[in-house]
């Protein structure tokens, strides 16, 4: 499944809320589980995990007017650690919670690229445009010029151009003509000469429709005779590598992506709880179920498998809750 037709999906949901909703009871039980000594947080899993996000807006103005403080400083508060970071992110508007992981991944020391690029690289042109109106909102600085600010060189561009959203092109119309030309410029820019026009691969992966895309990786590999993931491979390094990969990687199947994503957050010694956190509960509304088919499709086993051994506590519980059941 490419990435383009992915946002339309209603079995894509793992989250779908309560559908006889009235955030005052979940307020209430919310206040409960936080009054006095000790956390009840299994109780914070039950509700937060079972609501969507619109509906924990919702609980989230009730615990306000019955009780008069905000919730989600009190849950703060109240946990700690990992699961005080997923219940958080669960409390963020979907916009204003990618914002907020894009603003995390450049500030202080050293930029975490690989937080900029799988936002930017997997996101359609109008969730860019909300994420970018929700950075300003929040941050009083433009997305693009941060990333400008942050970033250098070729993966600056790269960045630079997939913010523009210009890969959106949903009629799915084809040129052959041009997707071929596409193939022997992406060709004449790598392998055949010494050294890589940079650009060129950047203008092509970064403005072209994803099914347009499709038909240019076809007729490079018949040009090449090797895809063109071996060439970015031969042809660049570090995050500009993996920037081009990520675009390749969206554009074949995006939900393998994701799979990939949360399966290298768990695979061997330590988890990569930010990438884990971020990617189930950014998709749990969108596609996460199309994600865990995907997964066990690639390695053979589930993605809540996965969770359960490598996760523990109230933690692993609250992830299981939002992944669902097996598919």
């Amino acid at each position: 499944m490419a990435w383009w037709k992915s946002w339309v999906e209603q079995e894509g949901v793992t989250v779908k809320g309560s559908s006889h909703f009235n955030p005052d009871p979940d307020a209430e039980t919310l206040y409960k589980a936080m009054k006095g000594i000790g956390t009840n947080e299994q109780a914070i899993i039950d509700v937060l995990t079972r609501r969507n996000n619109s509906q924990r807006q919702q609980i989230a103005k009730s615990f306000k007017a019955q009780f008069g403080k905000d919730l989600t400083e009190t849950l703060k508060s109240e946990l700690s650690g990992k699961l005080e970071r997923l219940i958080v992110a669960l409390m963020y508007p979907p916009y204003r919670y990618e914002a907020k992981e894009l603003h995390d991944a450049m500030k202080g020391l050293g930029t975490k690229e690989g937080v900029i690029i799988e936002i930017l690289a997997s996101r359609t042109k109008h969730q860019l445009q909300e994420i970018m109106k929700a950075y300003e909102e929040d941050y009083g600085s433009s997305l693009e010029e941060d990333i400008q600010a942050d970033t250098s060189c070729y993966l600056e561009r790269i960045l630079v151009c997939l913010l523009q959203g210009s890969r959106d092109n949903l009629s799915g119309f084809v040129d052959p003509g041009l997707a071929l030309q596409d193939a022997q410029d992406l060709y004449a820019a790598g392998e055949k000469i010494r050294g890589t026009d940079e650009m060129k691969f950047i203008t092509i992966l970064c403005t072209r429709s994803a099914t347009h895309l499709m038909r240019v990786f076809e007729e490079y590999e018949r040009i090449a005779n090797k895809s063109i993931e071996d060439s970015i491979k031969s042809e660049t390094h570090g995050s500009l590598e993996e920037a081009m990969l990520t675009v390749v990687k969206c554009t074949r199947n995006l939900h393998g992506y994701f799979a990939e994503r949360l399966y290298y957050a768990m695979k061997g010694a330590g988890t990569r709880d930010g990438t884990l956190i971020r990617n189930i509960v950014s998709r749990s509304e969108i596609d996460l179920n199309l994600i865990k088919g995907q997964f066990q499709k690639m390695y053979g086993k589930t993605l809540s498998s996965m969770i359960a051994d490598d996760t523990s506590g109230d933690y692993k519980n609250a992830l299981l809750s939002l992944v669902g059941s097996d598919p």
